[in-house]
């Protein structure tokens, strides 16, 4: 169990469920946390990097529950619970990467995509509907939530950041913003792929925002990348993408693109900017 600052987890060990594999999801309560309030609902990708560095890989963490328990004692952001889902390890990307973005690629592409990056699955459509039609329903009935739109939120960054982007694309009904951290916009490895097939792949995941961004009159997203490491590959595609934001009419009330200079593709980075996109989200 991950240990935090201030607040508390519910863990369920394994959630079963009809789409993907059984689960485990944390489900993070802060601090005061009562049966007697209304709190929003923050999903977030790679649920084991979220709480205690002492339990990841690479030591390293989000602190959200230092972040959370902060804001709200600041009076920042609303009250929330956060629901973190691990990945899948081997099936990360499969479950992560928008399945109806490579769906138009020619069958040769779409083919090796699903062999080097997708371990021959592309699972994204089933990750979603566990997320929307399964573990929503069963936190809005366990916890006391507000289950509208307006208060649900997903985050992630990496190809985590790509699901949150699909998922608010897919399930506008449910999801009211999504947080995109150091988005994994060039998403395959270039000594498997060329310049064209690395190409064609960006351009099906731009193609699908631009036909498939939901009514900013109703929904928030937040972009973000650093400079170093992978996040030193980003900029450009980000660029691509805030044009296909201005063309659907999101301003500075319902959209946000930060860049980080100096800042790589790592926990401690998404921990060092954690607030923005936590204010953004859930500011009062």
């Amino acid at each position: 169990m991950p240990k935090v600052a201030a607040g508390k987890i519910d863990r369920i060990e394994s959630f079963k469920s009809d789409y993907i594999d059984d689960r485990l999801v944390d489900v993070y309560l802060p601090e005061g946390y009562s049966a007697d309030k209304k709190y929003a609902v923050l999903y977030m990708h790679d649920g084991l990097m979220l709480f205690d560095s002492t339990i990841t890989w690479n030591k390293q963490e989000w602190q959200v529950d230092e972040h959370i328990t902060k804001l709200l004692g600041e009076n920042d952001i609303k009250d929330v619970i956060v629901v973190a889902v691990p990945n899948n390890g081997k099936y990360r990307s499969s479950e992560y990467l928008p399945q109806k973005s490579i769906e138009t690629l020619d069958e040769k592409l779409y083919k090796k995509v699903l062999k080097y990056r997708m371990e021959g699955k592309a699972l994204s459509d089933n990750y979603l509907k566990f997320l929307t039609k399964e573990l929503k329903p069963y936190i809005d009935n366990k916890y006391p939530t507000k289950p509208e739109r307006e208060n649900t939120f997903v985050m992630g960054s990496s190809m985590g950041g790509l699901i949150s982007l699909y998922a608010i694309c897919e399930y506008p009904e449910v999801f009211g913003g999504a947080a995109c951290l150091s988005t994994h916009w060039p998403m395959i490895f270039p000594d498997k792929f060329t310049e064209n097939d690395l190409k064609n792949v960006t351009d099906g995941i731009i193609d699908y925002t631009d036909t498939h961004l939901p009514d900013p009159k109703t929904h928030k997203i937040y972009f973000d990348f650093g400079t170093e490491t992978l996040d030193a590959m980003y900029e450009p595609y980000q660029l691509r993408i805030d044009e296909v934001m201005k063309k659907h009419h999101f301003d500075k009330s319902n959209w946000l693109t930060q860049k980080f200079p100096g800042q790589n593709h790592s926990e401690r980075a998404w921990d060092s900017r954690l607030d923005i996109p936590l204010i953004f989200l859930l500011g009062k």
